[in-house]
């Protein structure tokens, strides 16, 4: 599939989700790893808008690259906001507690790590690289 290359701004983030849905079904993905990825690739999507562009006055545009092969579907998410990699944040250290007791943020960006097969973030020049992977799991 092609490469598509948005705005980082909240209003791609609806192109942004029809263009995973449209990557899981060319590559036959189960409803589960149609829905994991595209919450994945949300969640992070969003993060860049809002803490790599916008909370520090940036703009700049957000890739999106797919390699779909026999084993899995990767989604490659570049952009050239502020460095973060989303992996450092690490397990919310209260998920067993109440909603009403637990500290606001992180559990997105968790709930997206965990919700992919493999997640990989690498800072390559300028740019922020999340890779998320998803293995295929043929519709029936």
């Amino acid at each position: 599939m092609q490469s598509l290359i948005l705005s980082a701004s909240f209003d791609s983030l609806d192109t942004i989700s029809e263009y995973v849905l449209a990557v899981a079904s060319n590559a036959k993905l189960d409803k589960k790893a149609t829905y994991r990825l595209r919450l994945a690739v949300d969640e992070i999507a969003t993060n860049i808008i809002s803490y790599g562009y916008e909370a520090v006055g940036k703009q700049g545009d957000i890739h999106l690259n797919v390699d779909i092969d026999d084993n899995a579907v990767t989604i490659c998410l570049e952009d050239t906001g502020i460095p973060y990699d989303p992996i450092e944040q690490g397990t919310p250290d209260d998920l067993d507690k109440p909603l009403s007791t637990r500290k606001i943020g992180g559990l997105g960006v968790y709930l997206a790590i965990q919700g992919v097969d493999r997640f990989i973030y690498e800072r390559v020049g300028d740019r922020n690289r999340n890779i998320l992977v998803v293995y295929r799991h043929l519709a029936e």
